[in-house]
């Protein structure tokens, strides 16, 4: 039977999808903008866009996967190290881990109980996650991680595109700029979401990167608009 994700693992999924769309949107964005400030050939925009598409949703799923491939394989020599710790000498792993917890103030006799307890169910688990800080039993698929890109790169990138297609060559890059700046809006929300951090900090970083890019891609276009 297929094991299925647990919360964590669907999170980092999440993540992979809402960065992946993220990037798509900035990166496309930037591209199509660029092109549109040196022409106003639909033609020469759009191959230019679409091509940025196909070479971004590549690199951002191969990057996941190896990313993802190297973390994984980062903890699973973790594992392997912890185990070794555990048949050397047991004991020295089980005051690390009572140590952990007495760094918190808690009550000794607590701190020993709750450690035997840790131990005696799954003593790999609670050492490695008191030292490395992850759940050996809870890695992420870097397939998933790559799929996931694979799906919402394209998606996000189809914004920006759709946008500097469907109006006036007069007005296409003032419309792609809100479109696209809303879309930040919405993605650095959902990043703060899933990463637990300030929603202000992250929407306003979001948006400012977003909107560097398209500054710098729309000069460089004006350089060479004929």
């Amino acid at each position: 039977m297929k094991k299925k994700m647990s919360l964590a693992q669907k999170i980092n999924v999440l993540r992979a999808s809402v960065m992946g769309a993220n990037d798509g949107i900035i990166s496309v964005a930037g591209i199509v903008i660029g092109v549109a400030a040196a022409t106003s050939n639909p033609h020469a925009i759009l191959i230019s866009g679409l091509s940025g598409s196909l070479a971004g949703t590549i690199s951002m799923c191969m990057g996941e996967y190896v990313s993802v491939s190297t973390e994984k394989d980062s903890q699973k020599m973790a594992l392997i190290e912890e185990k070794e710790r555990l048949s050397e000498d047991y004991d020295r792993e089980f005051n690390y881990v009572k140590n952990k917890f007495l760094a918190q103030d808690i009550d000794p006799k607590l701190a020993h109980q709750a450690t035997k307890e840790l131990m005696d169910e799954d003593p790999l688990v609670t050492t490695v996650q008191e030292r490395y800080g992850f759940n050996p039993k809870e890695f992420t698929s870097p397939y998933a991680a790559a799929v996931a890109s694979l799906v919402a790169f394209p998606l996000g990138s189809i914004l920006p595109m759709v946008a500097v297609m469907s109006f006036p060559h007069e007005i296409a890059i003032a419309a792609t700029i809100i479109a696209v700046l809303i879309a930040l809006i919405i993605t650095g929300y959902l990043a703060a979401v899933l990463g637990k951090s300030n929603r202000l900090k992250s929407v306003i970083r979001n948006v400012a990167s977003g909107f560097l890019t398209m500054l710098v891609t729309y000069l460089i276009g004006q350089l060479f608009a004929r």
